[in-house]
């Protein structure tokens, strides 16, 4: 496991970047999740005694890489649970799809996860929305990376609203081509109210270059 990627921490809250392929948090697998991994960096390096509290107020699917905030305190918790629930939060990944669509649109569907824990479209799902934006095309590819905002939250929602118009993204084993890529999706912008201070809270990172991100000038 590679030192933990720490964008800012204070008493409150941390922001960290999560690996490709980390849990967001613990699961019938054993292996190791983001919230054990920066439960254990703040007891080492505050010499904390006992269980040390930390809350998941969002998760990104364990391929997925990218920016996550966790709370310190449960009454950060809440209110950043809270900011999150109410899509107060400006949440954004970058993608690389499959093709070329329009130059920005609205996505609206209904997505139902189903009992083997992929999602689909169904008209018994729940409402799902997001917005996207081309940034660079690569016609020889034939590939697009976009700018994607969620205005809800479902299970796989975005792999399921691209791919399921014929725009895979690119490394995306499950709703693509199982190419044994790594998929093309990482948060790469956050920003919030702090849960505490109240001020404006805004982080960048941008992925590895490797894989099909190389592609284009990141």
């Amino acid at each position: 496991m590679n030192k933990l990627n720490v964008l800012y921490e204070d008493n409150h809250i941390i922001v960290v970047v999560k690996p490709e392929n980390v849990l967001s948090q613990g699961d019938n697998t054993g292996d190791i999740s983001m919230v054990e991994i920066v439960k254990e960096y703040i007891k080492e390096k505050y010499n904390k005694p006992g269980n040390v509290y930390l809350g998941l107020v969002h998760r990104l699917d364990r391929p997925v890489g990218g920016i996550m905030v966790f709370a310190r305190t449960s009454k950060a918790a809440a209110r950043l649970t809270k900011s999150f629930q109410e899509h107060k939060v400006d949440k954004r990944y970058l993608a690389i799809i499959h093709g070329r669509m329009n130059k920005k649109g609205e996505l609206i569907d209904y997505i139902e996860k189903t009992s083997n824990g992929d999602s689909i479209i169904s008209e018994k799902g729940k409402k799902a929305i997001l917005t996207y934006e081309e940034l660079e095309y690569n016609s020889k590819q034939d590939c697009t990376l976009i700018s994607v905002s969620l205005e809800t939250g479902r299970h796989h929602q975005i792999r399921v609203q691209f791919a399921g118009r014929g725009h895979y993204l690119l490394g995306d084993q499950r709703y693509g081509i199982k190419d044994k890529q790594q998929i093309c999706l990482f948060c790469y912008y956050l920003a919030f109210e702090h849960p505490i201070t109240k001020e404006l809270m805004e982080f960048k990172k941008i992925p590895e270059n490797k894989g099909y991100w190389t592609t284009f000038t990141l």
